[in-house]
């Protein structure tokens, strides 16, 4: 049931989305086990705060990402949806520095991953990156997204991603 809740929340959000963009991410956990992610985004169009420094905007995110096998438990695939706000840096120049930052929600194929107990496969999704967008719309960056139940289920071990991350825009 959760899984169908989630993936009805993630096509109505998409109605007012215009443009997609691809996106992947290799990075570690803080246990050193892989991850691997491939994403998809829809960008909101929209600019908010605009200043002389920059302005706000966004994109909705949805991902799915394979874990590394750790010493307590196999390989493990979590699939997450999740708003992401992007503060956009004005410059003089075709690359813009950005910071982004998003909460959202996870659901994983287990409840072990790595050496972590997360307690229920269901998880909340926060993030933080930073990273630069070049003239053709694609971005580069660096990111950790960190998953734990909020303690809705013991234990609440949570797990942190640590990634270096593509988007490439269409």
């Amino acid at each position: 049931m959760k899984k169908y809740m989630l993936a009805a929340l993630v096509f109505c959000s998409l109605g007012n989305a215009h443009a997609a963009d691809i996106s992947g991410a290799l990075g570690t956990t803080g246990q050193s086990e892989f991850t691997g992610r491939i994403g998809l985004g829809f960008d909101w169009h929209k600019h908010w705060l605009q200043s002389e420094s920059g302005h706000l905007t966004g994109y909705w995110d949805t991902g799915l990402t394979h874990w590394g096998a750790g010493k307590q438990a196999s390989s493990r695939t979590s699939l997450s949806f999740a708003p992401v706000f992007v503060y956009e840096f004005t410059t003089a120049g075709p690359v813009v520095p950005f910071i982004e930052a998003g909460v959202g929600v996870a659901l994983f194929s287990g409840t072990r991953v790595g050496a972590k107990n997360l307690g229920s496969s269901f998880n909340f999704e926060d993030r933080l990156g930073v990273g630069l967008r070049f003239a053709n719309q694609d971005r580069v960056g660096l990111r950790v997204i960190h998953y734990s139940n909020a303690g809705i289920k013991e234990p609440n071990d949570g797990i942190e991603s640590y990634s270096l991350f593509y988007r490439h825009a269409f």
